[in-house]
């Protein structure tokens, strides 16, 4: 068949062209097959609703015959177009001059006809025609050759005159052509993008329904039996589930906030591992009643049906909210924090009960579950803050289509940004033009260069990235309206791959090449304290600091046979806005702004027969309370003992290496660890999240240049806190319950098990490498005490920026100290004197 000689390549038959619109959903267009076709166009043209086509009454054959007429002819191209993997419209696209209309107007270079068909509707989608004809736009534009649509709907189709009006078009006069008199209407590339962001912008805009007006009296029979009209996307918004986050919440608030001596429970007896405790209400004739375990760590186990609260000797409501607001003079909250902590906190509320009613997969299900199964099914997010689900920015669209928990597929955005504001940096053996190749493929690189050289720009001077939808269009449309205006930046459309975002939510996985690198994308909401922005200056330097570090770990024999590896961040762009670099010479989120990194897939580590897991993952409890860990354990077929000296073998071993042995210490929390496991059982730890989240605690280490940022002067007493507040405090300290609860029930695991397990993981280590027999000494992880860290501490006193990336001594609230569960097991003077001895010997 003859491909259409006006038309780019992208046109093709063989081709195929996507579209993803925001809020909206994917469109897909394909060049019509006119045979396989012919049955689904005839029963739409055929219908009433589309008179105004011309083919009521046409057969079958003739619906097959015009189409391949149309196919075969060098003038035009017709398609079918899907909406979600559906069919949904139709498409004709030609060449005014060679068509009836051209007798009616001057016929300009560039100009392009193209006629739409929306199908019947089986389900009403706000906005979906306005996305059918949105999508068609954007094809037709995509060819650098289209400089202006053309389109004559007849005039009595009144339903289509609006909408055309609403993607740009500006009709210019009535012509009478031999079937029908018709409006001529033009639209312009310009025209096009104008009313595009503006339509997109009103759809960011939407909130909930408006409020229908209260039914009359005549109404309120007929009212009372029809089920009342919900949003869909608040569904997950009912009294049960709403109680019982606010229960899950305080329990962890009361919990956290007492680790953290921020509140005081009194206990009311005195015997026995569990008590009965109260929390009197500051101000009030009120209180909060619970049964609590103290546990090693001052890690507070409180049971999940013994919270109450009591007011004025009454039951009263668990309400999260009302309780932040109760004992908000005791957590040092202000004026000016308060509302953005309870806004926090009712996100956090929010996106609990959304997990309870999206939550497919029980804890032994998603034991033998894949790497983007459980990274989604995730129900609690940093183990220590209370408010960490805050993601302050997210309307209810965008929670749906971009939250971790709903696994939605994810288009990313892409923009060519100049190279006199933009820089990209990368390993040193990864160029640029490799890189674009290897995460976007070569027709797609040609096609976004097309489209620059559309615009008279020259591909040569520009950077393609990646850039997170919602930062587009909440942020950069507006905030950096200058820098598109004048070209610096030039929108290029969204990829084909889709992406699934991990538990760190600006974080993208692509799904449909799982081989290619993670997306770290900037994403200016407010969430735990931080606005989650990206530093263009950390970008510049980070392909340099993974660079530098790998080769460290990898030329470690130790580390090496351990097994212990990092996630790249192989390449980075960052991007600098004149305007706010000028105004701001502090640090601020309007710098941080546009930036990406691509880190590496951990599946490129993958040997067959093995699987991937977040280390989150083992805090994980399903929503009837069920816990993950346990069933993994079980699925192993090992005693807890056996399995708890593998995962510290896999885990905590080479944390202990990088910190005696390199002065080295990362952000080894859950989020930040990903495992491998052969049939159940860790056998490797990859860390990820490096070069903002790892130092050399050494500020006189010989380090190369762009790699200096990672020496950071920290008080020699307080490197040890690194290890730990970040590893016992912050995840030890919540999975010790998780594997009693379970063994206690069986009579094969205890508290004292757990902790003699990680103080034999790090004895195991120091008598194996008694050449740092004097920094064991120096930095003692059998002390008796160690000073406690607080981390909601950090959040309450400042909700926007609670630490300084630069200076991470800084950011320490230390509050008194906490008993060392693992001092029982410390080395005796006898053995200590023995690995000194040999270090000498040595």
């Amino acid at each position: 068949m003859t491909t259409s000689a006006f038309l780019s390549p992208l046109y093709d038959p063989g081709n195929t062209y996507t579209d993803a619109i925001p809020g909206l959903g994917r469109f897909h267009l394909r060049a019509i097959h006119c045979d396989s076709d012919s049955v689904l166009i005839h029963d739409w043209v055929s219908r009433d609703y589309a008179r105004f086509w011309g083919m009521r009454g046409d057969s079958r054959e003739q619906v097959a015959t015009f189409y391949r007429g149309l196919h075969e002819s060098p003038h035009s191209q017709g398609y079918l177009g899907f909406f979600e993997g559906r069919p949904a419209f139709l498409v004709e696209c030609y060449q005014p001059q060679h068509d009836p209309i051209g007798a009616h107007y001057d016929v300009r270079p560039g100009d392009r006809g193209m006629h739409v068909l929306v199908a019947p509707p089986e389900t009403r989608i706000p906005r979906f025609t306005w996305g059918v004809l949105s999508s068609v736009m954007t094809l037709m534009f995509s060819d650098p050759a289209t400089k202006r649509v053309v389109v004559e709907p007849d005039v009595r189709n009144e339903r289509i005159h609006p909408l055309n009006r609403r993607v740009g078009f500006r009709y210019d006069r009535q012509v009478h052509l031999p079937e029908k008199t018709a409006h001529l209407a033009f639209c312009t590339r310009a025209q096009f993008h104008a009313a595009y962001y503006q339509a997109l912008a009103a759809l960011s805009r939407e909130r909930l329904p408006a409020r229908e007006p209260l039914p009359s009296r005549e109404q309120e029979t007929t009212a009372m039996e029809t089920p009342p009209a919900i949003d869909t996307r608040l569904a997950h918004l009912d009294p049960e589930r709403w109680a019982r986050a606010n229960r899950q919440l305080i329990r962890k608030a009361i919990a956290e906030f007492a680790h953290e001596r921020l509140v005081a429970p009194r206990r009311l007896d005195r015997q026995g591992d569990w008590g009965d405790y109260t929390l009197p209400i500051p101000g009030a004739n009120g209180h909060y009643r619970f049964r609590a375990r103290r546990m090693q760590l001052d890690h507070w186990w409180i049971a999940p049906g013994s919270l109450a609260k009591i007011v004025d000797d009454e039951p009263a409501e668990l309400d999260a909210q009302r309780f932040i607001i109760e004992f908000s003079a005791v957590l040092g909250l202000d004026d000016e924090t308060l509302p953005v902590y309870l806004e926090e906190i009712g996100s956090t509320l929010s996106g609990s009960a959304y997990k309870q009613a999206h939550q497919r997969l029980t804890a032994p299900e998603l034991a033998h579950g894949d790497f983007q199964a459980i990274e989604s099914a995730m129900t609690e997010g940093h183990p220590s803050f209370v408010a960490n689900n805050g993601r302050i920015g997210f309307d209810a669209d965008d929670y749906h289509a971009y939250a971790p928990e709903a696994g939605a597929d994810i288009h990313l955005v892409w923009l060519a940004v100049h190279t006199q504001c933009a820089e990209f940096s990368s390993l040193s053996d990864l160029p640029y033009t490799e890189l674009l190749e290897q995460e976007l493929g070569h027709d797609t690189v040609a096609r976004f260069h097309r489209h620059l050289q559309a615009w008279g720009l020259d591909p040569g001077a520009y950077l393609l990235m990646p850039l997170h939808p919602w930062q587009w269009h909440n942020k950069l449309a507006t905030s950096f309206a200058s820098e598109i205006a004048n070209r610096r930046i030039v929108y290029l459309g969204t990829g084909d791959d889709r992406y699934r975002a991990q538990q760190s939510i600006r974080t993208m996985f692509n799904t449909s090449q799982p081989q290619r690198r993670y997306v770290k994308t900037a994403l200016s909401i407010l969430n735990m304290g931080f606005m989650r922005g990206l530093s263009p200056y950390y970008m510049q330097a980070t392909p340099a600091i993974n660079e530098w570090l790998k080769t460290l770990l990898d030329g470690d024999a130790f580390l090496a046979d351990n097994g212990f590896t990092l996630l790249r961040e192989e390449a980075a762009i960052g991007y600098r806005n004149a305007y706010f670099e000028d105004a701001v010479a502090r640090d601020s989120p309007h710098k941080k702004m546009l930036a990406c990194l691509w880190r590496e897939s951990p599946l490129n580590h993958l040997p067959p027969g093995q699987r991937l897991m977040t280390m989150a993952a083992l805090l994980h409890r399903d929503k009837d309370g069920q816990a993950l860990l346990p069933a993994l354990v079980e699925a192993s077929g090992l005693a807890p003992r056996d399995w708890l000296r593998r995962y510290l073998t896999a885990y905590l071993t080479p944390i202990l290496h990088c910190f005696y042995a390199h002065d080295l210490v990362f952000m080894p929390h859950g989020e930040n660890v990903i495992l491998q496991l052969d049939a159940h059982v860790p056998v490797r730890a990859i860390m990820k999240d490096i070069a903002e989240e790892s130092a050399i605690m050494d500020p006189d280490a010989a380090l190369p240049e762009g790699v200096k940022r990672l020496a950071v002067a920290v008080p020699e007493h307080l490197k040890v806190l690194s290890l730990f507040t970040d590893t016992f405090d912050c995840f030890f300290r919540y999975l010790a319950p998780v594997m009693v609860e379970h063994g206690e029930a069986r009579g094969d695991f205890t508290e004292s098990d757990f902790w003699h397990g990680v103080a034999e993981c790090i004895l195991d280590y120091q008598r194996r490498h008694p050449e740092f027999a004097d920094k064991f000494a120096r930095h003692d992880l059998f002390a008796p005490t160690f000073a406690r860290s607080c981390l909601n501490r950090l959040q309450l006193g400042n909700n926007r920026q609670m630490i300084d990336l630069a200076d991470p001594s800084k950011n320490l609230q230390l509050v008194g100290e906490l008993d060392n569960p693992i001092a029982p097991w410390r080395p005796s003077a006898h053995d200590t004197d023995d690995a000194r001895r040999h270090t000498e010997t040595a």
